[in-house]
């Protein structure tokens, strides 16, 4: 390892713009004569369009047009998609509702667009859109899933008869059934996984621009898959030629997966860009972002953990309705499925699993990935069953997950995942030893003499990262690879360019892809220029989302140096006069081993480029492609502990310390790997403790539209966290990296939660545990007298 290659602390190249208020976002993108969009939204839930005029917005100052949903559809432009196909048990395909760029007749959620009002600014396209007349015929709207499968249900859909979109199911039924019946004792717990909205930094913007001259479109757009946004709009919502239609995606504010999928928005600004002949440009406020951004989570699930008379699990049964909200989203049907049933083994040995998720449409904003995408809900309940079964049982947590971990690898589970590599032990002694776990009943002790409750959880968690081989997913129903791509561009002074297919919005990409650079090659990160984003400038890749830009994106880079050694060490070896493989490549020099004989990378760069001395046959150009597809999921594992003090007078609970111990596989900067891992615990620690959208029943207005009533985890309300790394290494990519993104948000919730309801005396509380539900639960559970 050098100063700055893979596993050094090197400091963020991107920061120094991001610091300096120098980024570049979409926002930022000005473009001669461009206007400004206002989106006419749905105030209503569920509702019919009996009339809409838009004369009276027309002639306001400064509007260019107002467009309406019968013209976009009138102009062809398609529905959007959902892109991964899932049967139900019973064969038949998922049954995806019409989901159009604007409504034209019906709306299915407060805040769905069914008009957009062009004008030369700002101000003016939004006092226009209010001055927009329509009259509305209301229909009854379904908030709460349950309500949505009940007989007699309004029906959200024509194709979705009670609303189902589909009823799958995975594992072998039979053989749960028979591990439940010869079970010694059975663990049964009902959980709700609250909604979430995203809230990433930077909200969603698009700018679109169509140049009548040569008939070409370009978009920006706040993308984490800027190619696949490509594809989709053109070859499914016609909304360009590909080969016209340029999109770029230049800094993004983060994403944590809502930004992975194409939304009206940038659809519509583009076809309203050639309808008008002026570029477009609309950028989302907060407001519209709570209904209008992907949500993320909410899933209703009944689960039941069977065990022997050695207190090892046999079976698990789980039961699962997911909201979709109104509409499908680009991969929302493979979150509750695909991404979720198939981690229910955790870390553990369960011989037989089955599980039954039954996809809802509600009258709510539309769900899909968010940070983690299937694989925190499957956590949450696994790591709550198995806290409480520990319980029931007399064990140790502890205890009890040692006895039934995974030991041998590769490993097998009922639900279609191997494990390739891990040791789940090593994380759970890490974690106690840096938590003091045996010095808890002391603390606990302390805290009472105070008037406190203490309460301590754990959580072992599983993900499933860099989703692939592509010929798996795709078997599975995915509409799209999941390989990814890397070009690699040596200059002829020994500068570098890596292009990528993935997409960095907060991944660090600048710094620790150059790393694996300046690893191979030994050149400073400073001499490496990393790009991505731009579909005219980088070959065809998939973008980043599910912790795949190091296994996968990464790869691809490795591959492409690999070509690009190879040839600089024939061409060193010609000019040297040496066997190839005796050239060594390191410290910026090329060396003939054993001997005083090198040249340096910039000469032997050079020589590419003036081609005066190549050996007989050998192309000009140090230049590099590659694909890479992996052959398996990566595996990332950790064991989380959280420590919680309650004050039973208010309920508020304070996290008094929190553990990480992750197994990221090889980690190419620690540095970020610890800041990934903090972002993904206050997200996880805001879903348990603060964050849950909430939706009038009657009317599906939400509620928690805006911070004032959706709470955000803050500095206050986080502890310093103790993270730390245990290192397995996978063997299924060459850097034998499994990812970090998602880790914290996906092994947090567990632990708080198993920490509150350990505090309190009482398993029956759903996140987020406020103070009033924890204020709640402590009276029910009897605990105030005792904290007394």
């Amino acid at each position: 390892m050098g100063v700055e290659g893979i596993g050094a602390r090197a400091l963020r190249k991107e920061d120094r713009r991001f610091i300096t208020g120098k980024g570049r976002y979409t926002d930022d993108m000005v473009v001669p004569g461009m206007a400004h969009a206002a989106f006419v939204r749905s105030p209503h839930a569920h509702a019919r369009i009996a009339r809409l005029d838009a004369s009276p917005a027309e002639a306001m100052p400064g509007v260019i047009a107002v467009l309406t949903g019968k013209e976009i559809a009138a102009d062809g432009i398609g529905n959007l998609i959902c892109g991964w196909m899932v049967h139900s048990k019973d064969k038949t395909p998922m049954n995806m509702g019409q989901y159009p760029a604007m409504a034209k007749d019906t709306v299915r959620y407060v805040g769905q667009p069914l008009a957009v009002v062009v004008a030369e600014t700002r101000a003016q396209a939004r006092d226009a859109a209010e001055a927009v007349e329509i009259d509305w015929e209301e229909l009854p709207a379904i908030i709460d899933p349950m309500d949505a499968i009940a007989e007699g249900a309004h029906q959200l859909h024509e194709n979705a008869k009670r609303n189902l979109v589909y009823d799958w199911e995975i594992g072998d039924a039979a053989a749960v059934d028979a591990a439940f019946q010869r079970a010694s004792h059975v663990t049964r717990i009902d959980l709700v996984n609250n909604r979430l909205v995203p809230n990433a930094m930077e909200p969603r913007a698009a700018l679109g621009h169509y140049d009548a001259g040569d008939d070409h479109y370009t978009v920006w757009t706040t993308s984490q898959n800027p190619h696949v946004a490509r594809l989709v709009m053109s070859a499914f919502y016609n909304v360009a030629p590909e080969h016209k239609l340029r999109v770029i995606a230049p800094d993004v504010g983060g994403g944590f997966g809502s930004k992975i999928f194409i939304y009206p928005e940038e659809i519509v600004c583009l076809w309203a860009s050639k309808r008008t002949g002026v570029p477009v440009k609309w950028t989302s406020d907060r407001s519209e972002a709570f209904q209008t951004d992907a949500h993320g989570r909410d899933h209703i699930t009944h689960a039941e953990l069977a065990f022997d008379d050695d207190n090892r699990m046999i079976g698990l049964k789980v039961d699962t309705i997911a909201n979709f909200g109104a509409y499908m989203s680009l991969f929302s049907s493979s979150v509750p499925t695909y991404l979720y049933a198939t981690l229910l083994s955790g870390q553990y040995v369960i011989p037989a699993i089955h599980c039954n998720v039954r996809a809802v449409y509600t009258n709510t904003t539309p769900v899909d990935a968010y940070r983690g995408a299937g694989r925190p809900e499957a956590t949450y309940v696994l790591e709550r069953l198995v806290e409480t079964a520990a319980r029931e049982l007399g064990l140790a947590p502890a205890e009890l997950r040692r006895r039934n971990f995974v030991r041998e690898f590769p490993y097998q589970t009922p639900v279609i995942m191997t494990y390739d590599a891990g040791d789940y032990e090593a994380s759970l002694d890490a974690a106690m030893q840096a938590a003091d776990y045996a010095g808890f009943p002391a603390r606990k002790a302390e805290a009472a003499r105070r008037g406190k409750l203490r309460g301590i959880g754990m959580s072992c968690y599983i993900e499933a990262c860099g989703i692939a081989p592509s010929a798996a997913v795709g078997s599975l129903g995915a509409g799209v690879g999941l390989w990814e791509s890397a070009e690699v561009r040596v200059n002829p002074v020994g500068t570098i360019e890596v292009l990528t297919g993935s997409h960095s919005h907060g991944q660090s990409h600048e710094t620790t892809f150059a790393q694996v650079v300046a690893e191979r090659f030994g050149v400073p990160i400073e001499n490496v220029a990393i790009i991505h984003g731009d579909t005219d400038k980088v070959q065809f890749g998939m973008g980043t989302y599910g912790s795949r830009s190091g296994a996968v994106g990464m790869s691809a880079i490795v591959k492409a140096l690999d070509k690009v050694e190879a040839k600089a060490k024939r061409i060193a070896a010609h000019l040297l006069e040496a066997a190839e493989g005796d050239i060594e490549i390191r410290n910026g020099e090329v060396l003939v081993a054993g001997t005083d004989r090198k040249l340096g990378w910039h000469e032997v760069c050079l020589a590419a480029y003036t081609g005066h001395n190549l050996p007989p046959g050998l192309e000009p150009g140090l230049k590099e492609g590659a694909f890479y597809d992996p052959t398996n999921f990566t595996f990332p594992a950790g064991c989380y502990i959280c420590e919680v003090e309650i004050d039973p007078e208010s309920g508020k609970t304070d996290i008094v310390q929190f553990v990480a111990a992750d197994d990221f596989g090889r980690v190419i900067n620690p540095m970020v790997v610890e800041g990934q891992v903090h972002g993904g615990l206050a997200q996880g620690i805001g879903q348990a403790l603060l964050e849950g959208c909430v939706y009038d029943r009657e009317t599906g207005q939400l509620i928690t539209a805006s911070y004032n009533d959706y709470a955000m985890p803050r500095a206050g309300d986080l502890p310093s966290f103790h993270v730390s790394t245990t290192e397995t290494i996978c063997p299924g990519n060459p850097l034998g990296m499994k990812g970090c993104g998602e880790a914290g948000a996906i092994g947090s919730p567990p632990a708080v939660i198993n920490a509150i309801t350990d505090a309190i005396g009482n398993n029956e509380i759903d996140m987020p545990a406020t103070p009033e539900k924890v204020w709640r639960a402590i009276r029910a559970s009897g605990m105030q007298q005792a904290a007394e």
